[in-house]
Parts: structure tokens; C-alpha cells; sequence
């Protein structure tokens, strides 16, 4: 079997990996890049699209539990959230690792990360997209999150205070204010949240183009090339296998999303990620939001690609599921629930639909840094529903790493080690 030397081997093509591939490239080193499927089409090229430096709440929050407990035995039909029904030991560690990180004391923890990450993903993505002029409905038009019912509400306004207490923007806006700022609402609702330093775009199509740039700076892209196993020594990898070549790397970069944990028990580590299904539709419609939209009561996500006359919503997060085939009776409850909020049109010209999976954690922090007992390997995996948000933050994050950079404090709480 042909054994090919490389600087740096990056194991997964989505949003993480493609963003630590350029980072690393501008920074003069060599980069392979190995997808099992094909690159930029994974599980971020169908998301929302959201840039959200706004979530500084991990998904591990206090009332997680009880909120998806009585979405599931009161409205199970309408539920945002699911749970696979499966008894493997590492599932069933997962969820009770998750129960108890639902904590107050997991989200101070969280909170400052996850705002330093979301920053500086926020600034990568304008500077990226500005210097390369990447067309890709990139819009810093803000999240604008929608509440029917007063309770939602109230505690929309308790997050906008969160948000500005850690010096983040958030505008509390009536019902009339709320109607004025989106026209296709639908009157009746109890107000909203408008989180102003968020952006959104198409992500597809800027996985597209970052794949045509990282190609032009001289990557070494294999798409449909599953890695098969490793060669490892002294806590170093030696050589990382596929069907037809071995790769000899100085350092290797685990970004495979979801699918990481099969990889790392290979390495001999044990990576607490489960995936989350979720689901997204994409229609042609004459009639857009004025910008990407937030249901809060529903948990679904809509995002106008005006340039293109679309429109993509997006929901649904159903733990323990690998499948990323569309279950339609999901699909039709996202689109229920974006009617409930907005006037669309009847009926969307569906183009396209989709399934991915989010690769979580139990606390809901992503873990990015040196491996465990692996000298050469870094992980980036785990950004739950943000890994096409904290992408380019991500990928900096990385290069720093494997140059030998040192990084700010907020930062290092993701290092696995």
C-alpha cells in the first residue's frame, strides 16, 4: 500500500474542517483533507445558517430536561425534541452525564467561552467573506426571535438581559414593534427579541466556495475516502489508513463531526458525543422575512436567501439518532409551526429537504484542543447545533495549536485534556 508524507491531515470536510484547513493554509502550512462523503456537504450545508454569537447558553441548561419531558408526554406530535429509544452503555452514559450537567454552575461556565468563540467567529466570518468576496446571502441583519405567549416572552427578556450583562447587543421589542420589524408575522404575538449582532447566510454555498479557495491555496482535498484505522506508537500517530493509501502526518486534526467517536475509540480515546438529528427544509417563495428569524416557543430557525428567492426552516433535535434520512412527519411539523408564526405562502414550492446530525456533548461546550495521550492529534468536535456558526473561530483556534501559539484563557476551556 503507498504510504504519502503530509504536514497536516485533517479527518472530516464540513464547516470545522474546511475552516481549520484555510486558517492553517494562511498560515504556510500543507493541508490533506480526508471526507468520507463528499466535502462541504455534510451536516452544516443544510443547517439554518445562523451566526449567532448570541448563544452563550450551552445546550446543557437548567429546566433542559423538564421542558423536553412535558414537550413529550403533553404535545408529543409538535415536540421540538426527541430521544432515540436505544439501551447502548455509551447513550445511556451520555444522558446521564447530560441530566447533570443541567446546571446554573454549567452555564457561568459555558457562558464566557462560548461568547470569546462566538466573537471571533463572528469577526473570521465578515473579514473571510469581505476579503474573498464569497457570494453567499451573508446578511448582519441580527436573530429575530418571535414569542406567541407571555411566558415566552418574559423569559426572552431575561436572555436579552443575560446577553447584555455579558456585553452583547439585545433590543426588547413590543408586539407592535415586533410586527413592524417583520412583516409577515402574524398579528397576536406577545413580543420579541431582536439579537442585532447576529448575521446568517447560505451555507452550502459558503462551504462551497471555501472548498474552491482552500483548493486554489493548494490543499490536497480527498472526498469519498473513509479513514479505516491508525498506526499509533508511543502516543504518537504514525499513519492514519484508508482502503487504498496510508497517510504518514506530523499532526492530525479530527473534525469529523458526529462521526468522531468512531474514529477516536480507534485512537483509544472515548469521546462523549451523541449526534442530534434535526431537519431542514428549502422552498422557492416570493414573500421573505426581512430577516433570519428564531420561533421561541417552537424552536425553529427560518433564514431568507433573497438573492435567490428561498427560504430555509429549519428544526427538530432528536438525540441518539445517526440516520440523515428526512423523516416527513417532521418535516411537515417544522413548516406547521412556521405557519403558526408567519404568514407564508400556500403551498411552498419545496425544493429541497433535509436531515443532519449535531454532534453533542453532555455540558454542551465543543471539545477543541490536544487529545488525551495522543502527542499529534487535535480534536475539534462537539458544537452541537453551532458548527457551522463557530466555524471560522474554530479553525483560527486550531492553527494557533498547531503552531504553538498560546490562546486566551476564555479558550481553553474546551481542551479535552
Amino acid at each position: 500500500m503507498k504510504t504519502t508524507s503530509c504536514d497536516i491531515l485533517i479527518i472530516g470536510g464540513g464547516s470545522i474542517g474546511l475552516n481549520a484547513a484555510f486558517a492553517l493554509l494562511q498560515r504556510g502550512r500543507s493541508v490533506t483533507l480526508l471526507d468520507a462523503h463528499s466535502i462541504g456537504q455534510g451536516s452544516s450545508s443544510g443547517n439554518a445558517g445562523h451566526i449567532v454569537p448570541s448563544h452563550i447558553v450551552p445546550l446543557a441548561a437548567p429546566g433542559v430536561v423538564q421542558t423536553a419531558l412535558r414537550w413529550a408526554l403533553t404535545d408529543p406530535a409538535r415536540s421540538p425534541f426527541g430521544l432515540s429509544l436505544h439501551l447502548s452503555p455509551a447513550y445511556l452514559s451520555w444522558l446521564l452525564q447530560f441530566a447533570r450537567s443541567c446546571t446554573r454552575a454549567n452555564v457561568k461556565n459555558g457562558q464566557e467561552p462560548l461568547k470569546a468563540l462566538g466573537l471571533l467567529s463572528a469577526q473570521r466570518y465578515a473579514e473571510i467573506i469581505s476579503r474573498e468576496n464569497f457570494a453567499c446571502s451573508y446578511r448582519q441583519s441580527g436573530l429575530l426571535f418571535l414569542y406567541q405567549t407571555p411566558q415566552a416572552y418574559q423569559e426572552g427578556q431575561a436572555e436579552a438581559e443575560l446577553l447584555r450583562q455579558n456585553g452583547l447587543p439585545a433590543e426588547v421589542l413590543t408586539a407592535q414593534e415586533t410586527l413592524q420589524r417583520e412583516p409577515l408575522a402574524r398579528p397576536g404575538l406577545a413580543g420579541g427579541v431582536h439579537f442585532t449582532g447576529d448575521a446568517s447566510l447560505n451555507p452550502a454555498e459558503f462551504l462551497r466556495l471555501l472548498k474552491e479557495r482552500v483548493l486554489s491555496l493548494g490543499a490536497d482535498l480527498r472526498e469519498n475516502t473513509p479513514v479505516s484505522g491508525f498506526v499509533i506508537e508511543k502516543g504518537t500517530v504514525l499513519r492514519v489508513q484508508t482502503a487504498s493509501e496510508e497517510f504518514a502526518p506530523r499532526l492530525v486534526i479530527l473534525a469529523a463531526g458526529a462521526w468522531s467517536p468512531r474514529l477516536g475509540r480507534q485512537l483509544g480515546l472515548n469521546l462523549p458525543i451523541q449526534p442530534a438529528r434535526g431537519y431542514s427544509l428549502t422552498a422557492h417563495s416570493a414573500r421573505l422575512p426581512a430577516q433570519a428569524l428564531l420561533l421561541g416557543e417552537r424552536k425553529v430557525a427560518l433564514t431568507p436567501f433573497p438573492e435567490q428567492g428561498k427560504l430555509r426552516i429549519t428544526g427538530r433535535l432528536e438525540v441518539g439518532n445517526m440516520s440523515t434520512t428526512p423523516n416527513p412527519r417532521w418535516l411537515k411539523a417544522i413548516e406547521s409551526a412556521a405557519r403558526e408564526y408567519l404568514q407564508l405562502e400556500e403551498p411552498l414550492q419545496v425544493e429541497e429537504t433535509w436531515a443532519g446530525l449535531r454532534p453533542c456533548t453532555p455540558t454542551g461546550l465543543p471539545l477543541i484542543g490536544f487529545a488525551p495521550g495522543v502527542k499529534n492529534l487535535l480534536l475539534a468536535a462537539g458544537h452541537a447545533m453551532l458548527g457551522l456558526s463557530l466555524g471560522p473561530g474554530t479553525g483560527d483556534l486550531l492553527a494557533r495549536l498547531a503552531e504553538g501559539q498560546s490562546i486566551p484563557a476564555p479558550l481553553r476551556a474546551f481542551s479535552p485534556q
